[in-house]
């Protein structure tokens, strides 16, 4: 009887590598998610094979690294023969593979330093020193299938789906993924630009299916990547509905921005009337669309809607870029058009303000729709000149009162108090 205990206590031993109660972790299935992916320390994590040469001979660096990190970053290693699964979860091929588990936990990077002591440790107080960094900077440290420099993936969990997704009148991209997954790696830096590309107009986010299994069962993710689409307005939970485009970022934008434009109307294409209005229309959107039309007696009603139906066309083409679109009657906000190079005469005239940089760019061709229609395309592709905002500031916009749709008219006789005229303008005797 204590023959077998002895060998097996032998085999027991042999199987760990390193001791129960050393600084060197024991992590499986049962506990790896709650201590390395929920949890807020650093990891360096070995997965080895006990039969491994090489990890036996990595026994006593590895665990002289785990003593001088103690404190400061955790230190753990995962039998990956015996728990498969762990080590497919990564994609290990080869025994010991060493990953940190940084800044993003369900993006580990490969540990590609010496198998000594210092070089171990001097990868886990780089990756502390990292991790201290993004917080100063208000980085996000959670896990999404974005890089640690982009903040515009949005990580989903189970808890938060709800409110963030459902219960928004965004249009949502989700991608379900497993952080072992090759092809969701792949994704992950095009997901990322894209986000960024798409920010303010779509909202991409990020769900480790492998963690919060709620979600992906209630969505029937059976593979990885699997991206959903929900679009803007009011939504359930049936209303997803499965993304068919491209894997490159590019790809994603396009697809994206053609979804919006099928649910979104055309911008209305409003007049200048007060500060609020033009904050609204101009100073929220990346660009704004400003026509100055001609006075109503120099252009009355058929006149001016002829050119507001021209302009909300072109608004229609070129929707998907979230532009503002504005008009000014001539002379009545002259402090915008002075900001941007128009006043006093050559009306109709356009300009486009980017009031985030303070620039302009004004319409030097004809205010016709295709004269527009090029000027805004070589906008949008990032051509044209651009010169500053006057004052480098938002002008200043008075309130006046809306058309009201009519034709203008000149004062008729009965509308002019000639109360206070002397008519009698003739040379006066002195007495």
């Amino acid at each position: 009887m204590i023959r077998i205990l002895c060998v097996t206590l032998l085999i027991s031993n042999a199987w760990a590598l390193y001791p129960s109660r050393g600084n060197v972790v024991e992590l499986t299935p049962s506990n790896f998610d709650n201590l390395v992916i929920r949890g807020d320390e650093i990891w360096i994590v070995e997965f080895f094979a006990p039969w491994c040469g090489h990890c036996q001979s990595l026994v006593p660096e590895y665990t002289k690294a785990a003593n001088a990190l103690k404190g400061i970053v955790k230190v753990g290693a995962v039998n990956a023969d015996e728990h498969k699964e762990l080590g497919g979860r990564y994609g290990v091929r080869g025994f010991p593979s060493i990953k940190i588990f940084g800044a993003n936990k369900n993006k580990p990077e490969d540990f590609q330093g010496g198998r000594t002591a210092d070089a171990i440790v001097n990868a886990g107080l780089s990756a502390a020193k990292a991790k201290a960094k993004a917080a100063l900077g208000g980085g996000s440290s959670s896990g999404s299938s974005s890089s640690d420099d982009s903040n515009d993936v949005i990580e989903l969990t189970d808890s938060n789906f709800d409110k963030l997704v459902l219960q928004s009148d965004d249009m949502w991209l989700v991608e379900f993924f497993a952080p072992w997954c090759g092809h969701c790696k792949n994704l992950a830096p095009h997901w990322a630009k894209a986000a960024t590309e798409l920010k303010g107009k779509v909202k991409l986010g990020a769900l480790d299916a492998t963690i919060h299994k709620a979600k992906a069962s209630q969505y029937g993710i059976q593979g990885y990547p699997t991206i959903k689409y929900f679009s803007a307005g009011s939504k359930s939970s049936s209303s997803a509905d499965e993304y068919d485009g491209g894997r490159t970022a590019s790809e994603i934008v396009t697809w994206a921005l053609d979804k919006l434009a099928e649910s979104i109307p055309a911008p209305e294409v409003t007049q200048v009337v007060s500060k609020d209005l033009f904050a609204k229309e101009c100073e929220q959107k990346p660009l704004c669309v400003v026509a100055v039309l001609p006075h109503i007696l120099d252009c009355q009603s058929e006149c001016r809607n002829n050119y507001i139906k021209m302009l909300t066309t072109l608004g229609e083409k070129f929707k998907k870029k979230m532009w503002g679109w504005v008009w000014s009657e001539a002379g009545a906000q002259t402090s915008l058009e002075e900001a941007v190079d128009i006043g006093g005469f050559g009306y109709p005239a356009m300009a486009v303000i980017n009031t985030k940089k303070m620039k302009y760019s004004i319409l030097r061709g004809s205010f016709s729709k295709d004269g527009i229609y090029e000027f805004l395309r070589d906008l949008s592709y990032g051509k044209g000149n651009t010169a500053p905002v006057k004052g480098q500031a938002i002008p200043d916009i008075v309130k006046t009162d809306p058309w009201d749709g009519k034709d203008g008219e000149l004062p008729s006789e009965e509308d002019i108090d000639l109360s206070d005229v002397d008519l009698d303008d003739s040379p006066k005797e002195e007495l």
